[in-house]
């Protein structure tokens, strides 16, 4: 199994499978994508996937997230779903996504076998919404929940990104909590964080989180504990509520003790953190089946290399140049 020498064991891995996305988020991407001239390697193809999903497997792995960038841009992407779901043995596989056509990829989402999406969206507001991610998107995506839904699926989860002045008011808050009072989908914000490229936006809109920690504990929402395949978000509940609440607090004290989770890159980079200068090209073991044993023990040595915390808090932001970049 994979452990740290802090003790921490790591049934997730987040996998970005692109870096390229359609949205131009400020506080990712304010001028849209831009091709890395100082990175020519291609993404992972669907072979290295499955070889690279086949070893976390056998590393104790249970749950592989897909990201990006925007991982549905990638045209192989129901392909790459399928493999993690039917050859790697990883018994839950999970998408994060900004939701781009998510009103026409419904029913092929819910037929790819999928155990849950995470959906962007920073705002109900469709004019807010609209300058954040620069795309007036907004109807077609809570249609596409509305279809996920229709079609029974039941994992869904929606995240935004807390921004200060734009959508951390008490308006926003009732705004979501109206939303998840009758939709079975879990809310969490997202703390602004701090990367190579945004420290202008980041002091300009970034707000603690304890701003919404405030608001649900006045409205008597219950803290709950999760699993220990589940990802860094403290949750709350409601009784009358179908929905929950959630916060991801990135800056909060002992935030890296519960750490569960690894990342790869889209070109087969092992990170070790989302904010990490630690880690290592792990593509050149993902060519052949038989370079299983030797991909198992690299791995397993680079972990005593994994460092107690991320110091997101004294504005070590690490090689991560934007989210797109890493996976965020």
């Amino acid at each position: 199994m994979l452990r740290d020498s802090f003790g921490r064991t790591f049934p997730y891995i987040r996998m970005s499978i692109t870096d390229v996305c359609n949205f131009k988020c400020g506080y990712c991407l304010p001028n849209g994508y831009q091709i890395d001239k100082s990175d020519n390697r291609k993404f992972l193809h669907l072979d290295e996937i499955k070889r690279l999903a086949k070893c976390f497997t056998e590393l104790g792995v249970c749950k592989i997230r897909i990201t990006g960038g925007e991982p549905t841009v990638r045209k192989d992407f129901f392909e790459i779903v399928k493999v993690l779901k039917n050859e790697s043995g990883i018994r839950k596989v999970v998408i994060t996504t900004n939701g781009y056509h998510l009103d026409q990829k419904a029913k092929a989402l819910v037929e790819s076998g999928l155990n849950g999406i995470n959906i962007s969206i920073d705002s109900l507001n469709r004019e807010t919404f609209k300058n954040v991610t620069g795309h007036d998107r907004l109807p077609e995506i809570l249609k596409g929940i509305n279809n996920l839904q229709d079609l029974g699926f039941k994992n869904i989860k929606v995240n935004a990104v807390l921004l200060n002045g734009i959508n951390s008011s008490e308006k926003d808050f009732q705004s979501w909590s109206k939303f998840i009072k009758d939709n079975k989908v879990d809310f969490r914000y997202i703390e602004l964080m701090q990367t190579g490229d945004n420290l202008d936006y980041f002091k300009k809109y970034h707000v603690s989180a304890n701003i919404f920690k405030n608001y649900l504990n006045k409205n008597k929402w219950i803290h709950q504990t999760l699993g220990r395949d589940a990802g860094p978000s403290l949750n709350y509940i409601n009784p009358e509520y179908k929905g929950k609440f959630g916060i991801i607090a990135p800056y909060s004290k002992d935030f890296c003790k519960t750490c569960n989770r690894l990342r790869i890159t889209s070109r087969g980079d092992l990170r070790l953190c989302l904010f990490g200068n630690t880690g290592i090209s792990i593509r050149h073991l993902l060519q052949k089946d038989d370079q299983l044993n030797e991909l198992k023990d690299l791995i397993l040595k680079q972990m005593q290399f994994k460092k107690e915390s991320h110091y997101l808090e004294l504005g070590d932001t690490g090689s991560t140049k934007n989210l797109s970049k890493t996976g965020g």
